[in-house]
């Protein structure tokens, strides 16, 4: 496994939560929870291979969500037990690494997270599932013809809405369409991973699982599979909220996120007392 050395954004005092961006993105999507957080928490936020200032992953093989999950591995070390928040591919970084290494995990909170593997154990072909799928090959397709614009605007067009891409700044276009070979890794790590329904039925500690309440099939269906395979965990959906939630309903999910990371640390404060 190569490790590079990631770039991590840290703020705050109090316990430690480590902030999973989506794909195409950077830990800069979280900047207006870091904000509204910092006077309570040590908040992380990690570019992942390929996004933000760390390199892309430059492995013989292809990257899997453990070599993301690698990146890290010191907050682990230092800061255990850590809270985790994730979008999308985040998302599923944040229950993978919940589901291999529980002792070291407080909570979780996740938007949307992209487990393809459960759709694919579920039905494969099921419209949720082929919708996806097509999706990810048209978007490889493009990239390998040598049009990463393109590939882009099928990328985010497809997890936003048709036109999105063609509102959006020349800049962040550029900064998506730089990133699309990573994108097209993460799409790949997510088909082939091994994360089953029956690993996050025994995930423990709390959890909350949000879904926009008009998002696409693909994160619909696995919001709803979810439910069967974490029945303690808190679901809810966000009103008025695509898949991109955290984006365009931001200040709505840092504020859902503030409050359950509160009610951890209320707890976690209060089974101290009653320790010592």
């Amino acid at each position: 496994m190569e490790t590079r050395k990631p770039h991590i954004r840290s703020v705050g005092q109090g316990p430690t939560v480590v902030l999973f961006h989506s794909s195409g993105s950077s830990g800069r999507q979280w900047d207006g929870l870091m904000t509204a957080l910092h006077s309570r928490f040590r908040l992380h936020a990690v570019d992942l291979y390929g996004h933000g200032s760390t390199p892309a992953w430059m492995g013989a093989q292809r990257m899997r969500l453990e070599d993301d999950l690698a990146l890290v591995q010191p907050l682990l070390a230092s800061a255990t037990p850590v809270h985790l928040v994730g979008h999308s591919y985040g998302g599923a970084l944040a229950l993978k690494l919940a589901a291999l290494m529980p002792e070291c995990i407080a909570s979780v909170a996740v938007y949307e997270p992209v487990l393809f593997r459960l759709l694919l154990d579920y039905q494969p072909r099921d419209r949720a599932t082929t919708e996806v799928l097509i999706a990810a090959q048209s978007i490889r397709n493009w990239f390998e013809l040598g049009h990463s614009a393109r590939a882009a605007q099928r990328f985010v067009d497809f997890w936003s809405d048709d036109g999105v891409w063609a509102s959006l700044p020349p800049v962040p276009q550029q900064l998506i369409a730089s990133r699309i070979g990573s994108v097209i890794g993460h799409f790949n790590a997510l088909f082939s991973d091994s994360l089953m329904r029956a690993d996050l039925s025994r995930l423990a500690m709390p959890i909350l699982c949000m879904t926009g309440a008009q998002t696409r099939p693909a994160p619909r269906r696995i919001g709803e599979l979810l439910r069967y395979a974490l029945p303690r965990a808190t679901h809810e959906h966000v009103a008025n909220a695509g898949h991109m939630g955290p984006v365009t309903r931001g200040q709505a999910v840092a504020w859902r996120i503030g409050a359950f990371l509160d009610a951890q640390a209320v707890k976690s404060r209060e089974a101290l007392r009653r320790a010592a």
